[in-house]
């Protein structure tokens, strides 16, 4: 029927989450290592003034029970919450003595929390090993610990009907001229200097991307004052791919370069194109770069990569230790196996069946 006009209905569902951060320090808690008392409770905590729904923090020092005995236990438990259940992940994570997250430990999914109902992790850190690190770890005999939790706040649904064709507005092609000035060295008014080739640059656009730009343009430095900058241990095609992120957000080579970019991006300050390397990274996590990723993320502090790399060789604890990349690693950065250790062994939880296997010393 000619003159008709389809008529088009859509909808969604939207999950709502909210996350909370708690930090709570333990003073004195070599006596609780001792044996002073069983469990230690925090305060409680919640988002805000006026939310019903409160949570705190249980601390085993010496475990919960004998296969824990030499592990401190520490546990998130839902104490009141209008509507039951609650569905919610955690992260712990111990502060070191310069107010850093260390030996973080991530639920492995989402839980279902009741009133009274704990989840965490019996073996998280060993007493003997904290001990140890009494220095870094137990600043004054502290003991910080930090919790986040992310928790479903709702779910709703959004309907739109009767959406008839309207004025179709053009995509914005604003990153894609800028990729243009890039490609064409149109306007340029810099050099840069890499392994011996010369690309062409703009300073404004480098400078409002990069903070390390923006220091080397406003300061009376050499780079200021010749337009001509060298940037010096960087292969030509990690910085174009570098560069090609600056000018248009986009890095399409990462699945090759990431590692290299990894590094630039830590270099120069670029924030989002580090995550994005830290992505590509963890996509393609194997037994055998394992190792060498835990590194690259430990030397360039992307926490998220190191997190993975971490969960990845627990998983896969028996093959990882075999390669010669875990033997290098073993021998040139040790703090990174001791890290490795930690993790398989606070990661011997109640839900993960069977118990995995032991990572192989040299």
């Amino acid at each position: 029927m000619s003159g008709d006009q389809a008529v088009t209905t859509r909808g969604s569902t939207h999950i709502a989450v909210q996350k909370i951060s708690y930090r709570w320090t333990i003073s004195n808690f070599s006596f609780c290592l001792e044996g002073m008392q069983d469990a230690i409770l925090s305060g409680t905590f919640s988002s805000g003034a006026n939310d019903n729904l409160k949570w705190c923090l249980r601390v085993h020092p010496k475990g919960i029970d004998k296969e824990s005995k030499d592990y401190v236990s520490v546990y998130l438990v839902l104490l009141r919450s209008p509507k039951t259940p609650v569905w919610a992940k955690f992260q712990f994570w111990v502060i070191n003595v310069e107010g850093h997250k260390t030996l973080g430990l991530r639920s492995p999914r989402v839980f279902k929390f009741l009133p009274g109902k704990d989840w965490g992790f019996k073996m998280f850190i060993l007493q003997d090993f904290l001990l140890s690190q009494a220095e870094d770890l137990l600043p004054e005999n502290d003991l910080t610990l930090l919790c986040k939790v992310t928790m479903v706040q709702d779910t709703y649904n959004i309907s739109e009907e009767n959406l008839t064709p309207a004025i179709k507005v053009p995509r914005c092609t604003f990153a894609d001229d800028l990729g243009e000035l890039w490609e064409t060295s149109r306007f340029t008014d810099c050099s840069l200097l890499v392994g011996g080739h010369k690309f062409r640059a703009h300073k404004a656009i480098l400078a409002t991307r990069s903070p390390v730009f923006r220091a080397m343009f406003e300061h009376d430095m050499k780079e200021k004052q010749k337009d001509r900058i060298e940037i010096q241990d960087m292969e030509p095609q990690v910085f174009k791919e570098m560069m090609g992120f600056i000018y248009t957000g986009k890095a399409p080579n990462l699945h090759s370069l990431a590692p290299g970019v990894l590094a630039a991006a830590d270099r120069y300050g670029l924030e989002q194109l580090k995550v994005m390397c830290e992505d590509a990274l963890c996509r393609h996590l194997s037994v055998e770069n394992a190792a060498h990723t835990l590194f690259l993320a430990d030397l360039h502090s992307a926490q998220q990569l190191k997190m993975e790399a971490l969960g990845f060789i627990t998983v896969h604890a028996s093959e990882v230790s075999e390669t010669s990349g875990w033997k290098e690693m073993g021998e040139a950065h040790p703090h990174l196996l001791a890290e490795a250790f930690q993790s398989l062994a606070s990661a011997q939880g109640p839900w993960l069946e069977p118990p995995l296997k032991r990572l192989k010393r040299f």
